[in-house]
């Protein structure tokens, strides 16, 4: 995988209005649940092509600045896409902020387990089992996937904590959050990420220092960071920050700018800036 700075030279049409977010989607093939809990579930939707074969999982995470009012069901036009392309998808539901057990702690503890559980799980249903693993996440999914790879780098104090990375071959984030502290301090979205942590960053070093991946580097899990440069719900600062600090760190980490493109349009597959997407997740994948 190459490890260099790409600006993409597609302009989109991401900064148009978006139905992404409330598009009908097929009904998922199975839904497995990874704990007890109603948000501790995962759509699967299995490849339309290429039956009895083992398929390439897409383990999805999804955004919306990890408040409860956002669930994984936007992410079922992409989820469709991928798997009319031969993937199998497993989309994660997890608790968030503004509802019980939502944000600090359990939000971690939820996206932690599912990355976890959540691959073995979709193997036993999807015919033919699965393949290679890439963890997509976007926008605050985009945070929880990168961090969900670099909990080998916690402390053995943390519950959360691996003995050596996860068998991924690789993070695809999307418009991450990728720097937690700087989100805090950016106030992204009316204070995201002060109300995930329970308070601003800066008044919680031990917190954040266990939930920024910006400082649980190196990872040792390749990524792709793709990014618009028109975003105006998440900065390109953030992918800016981490892509090089992952890299200096020893991580494979490559960054694609978009030029003129916005927050939604790396999860719609009608979008423009779709392909470039699908080039990311063929890269990682060897494809």
């Amino acid at each position: 995988m190459v490890v260099n700075e790409i600006r993409g030279d597609r302009r989109t049409d991401a900064a148009e209005p978006s139905d992404v977010l409330t598009r009908r989607a097929s009904v998922p093939d199975a839904t497995v649940a990874y704990g007890d809990l109603p948000d501790q579930v995962a759509d699967v939707r299995f490849p339309r092509h290429g039956a009895g074969t083992a398929a390439p999982l897409v383990l999805i995470v999804h955004g919306g600045f990890w408040r409860a009012r956002y669930d994984r069901a936007h992410t079922g036009p992409m989820a469709d896409d991928l798997a009319a392309r031969g993937f199998a998808t497993a989309s994660v539901e997890y608790r968030r902020v503004g509802q019980d057990g939502g944000g600090w702690p359990g939000t971690f503890d939820d996206v932690a387990r599912a990355v976890d559980a959540v691959p073995g799980l979709a193997a036993g249903v999807v015919p033919g089992g699965i393949g290679d693993v890439v963890l997509l996440g976007h926008s605050a999914g985009g945070h929880l996937a990168l961090w969900a790879a670099s909990r080998a780098r916690l402390p053995a104090s943390a519950p959360w904590r691996l003995p050596a990375p996860p068998p991924l071959r690789g993070v695809l984030a999307l418009a991450p959050v990728a720097a937690l502290a700087l989100a805090s301090r950016q106030g992204l979205s009316d204070g995201a990420a002060d109300a995930l942590l329970g308070g601003p960053a800066g008044d919680l070093p031990e917190r954040t220092a266990l939930a920024d991946p910006l400082a649980l580097l190196p990872s040792s899990v390749p990524s792709v960071l793709v990014h618009g440069t028109a975003d105006e719900d998440v900065p390109v600062e953030q992918s800016r920050r981490y892509s090089p600090a992952a890299r200096a760190a020893g991580d494979d980490c490559a960054r694609i700018e978009l030029p003129g493109t916005g927050h939604l349009a790396l999860i719609d597959p009608l979008s423009g800036a779709w392909p470039a997407v699908l080039d990311a997740l063929a890269g990682l994948l060897g494809r």
